[in-house]
């Protein structure tokens, strides 16, 4: 009992949940907003981390720096000498390419969005973010390849011919934020074995298409590696500024082995 009669963890008292002398309080708004600020400025800092070397690379290729243009000739060279030699091959890289039409991954992850909507509700700003993060990456890779202009490969008996610029790979920077996101997305309602599967899936998907680009001669190598900054560098700052803006009870994963929101459902 405290002087006041009260019990020690009555009303007021700190250690009961709805106290504002806790520093978690509602009431303690001022308290709060130094780690949305941190977590924002994290955000930026992500993006940078990825950002810089993206437009560094734009900025080489733009103005034809010899050596990685050299360099991505004779990759692009021997990629589809090798290509041509084997009829097998190439078969299943245009069939690779086609599948992965990016327009095709993006309706596949959009309709993915919606179904964890319906089934979760709770979840509704998580499928929100995914959501416009996809619809920003389509539309951000194709802002840059109108900046950067590069042309695609020239080379003798083409294997494949794309339009458009070069820079940086559709497909690939498609793909690297297609699989970063939904990774992100779909983590906290995976057991640990699916999140296995899921991580293992989408790599293939990424690797494939990389090489896919390559081989059949319509991207450099080096515009790959600018498809996979700008990608994954893009999911994860969203998704950072994304939980800054919006701490909540969906921000977080379950504990390590355990399965998310299905399992209040009786599935895995």
């Amino acid at each position: 009992m405290g002087r006041t009669g009260q019990p020690a963890g009555g009303a007021g008292s700190p250690d009961r949940p709805d106290s504002p002398d806790r520093p978690d309080s509602p009431d303690r708004q001022p308290g709060r907003q130094p780690g949305r600020a941190r977590r924002l400025l994290k955000s930026v800092g992500y993006g940078l981390v990825f950002a810089v070397p993206l437009t560094a690379l734009a900025f080489v290729v733009r103005e034809k720096f010899s050596p990685v243009i050299d360099l991505d000739q004779r990759i692009i060279v021997a990629a589809t000498d090798l290509t041509r030699a084997n009829p097998g091959l190439k078969s299943f890289l245009l069939f690779w390419q086609e599948l992965t039409q990016p327009w095709r991954l993006y309706i596949v992850s959009s309709v993915v969005c919606l179904v964890v909507w319906r089934r979760h509700r709770e979840l509704a700003t998580r499928c929100l973010w995914a959501f416009v993060t996809l619809m920003v990456s389509w539309n951000l890779q194709l802002d840059i390849k109108q900046i950067v202009q590069r042309a695609r490969p020239i080379v003798t008996d083409p294997v494949d011919r794309a339009p458009g610029y070069s820079f940086p790979s559709g497909h690939v920077a498609c793909a690297a934020a297609i699989a970063t996101t939904m990774t992100i997305f779909l983590w906290p309602l995976l057991s640990t074995t699916w999140r296995r599967v899921l991580v293992a899936v989408m790599a293939v998907y990424v690797v494939v298409t990389s090489l896919d680009r390559v081989y059949l001669g319509v991207h450099f190598p080096s515009d790959v590696v600018g498809g996979i900054l700008f990608g994954t560098g893009l999911a994860t700052a969203s998704y950072l500024g994304y939980l800054g803006w919006n701490p909540g009870p969906d921000d977080s994963p379950p504990p390590e082995g355990k399965v998310g929101p299905e399992s209040s459902k009786g599935t895995t």
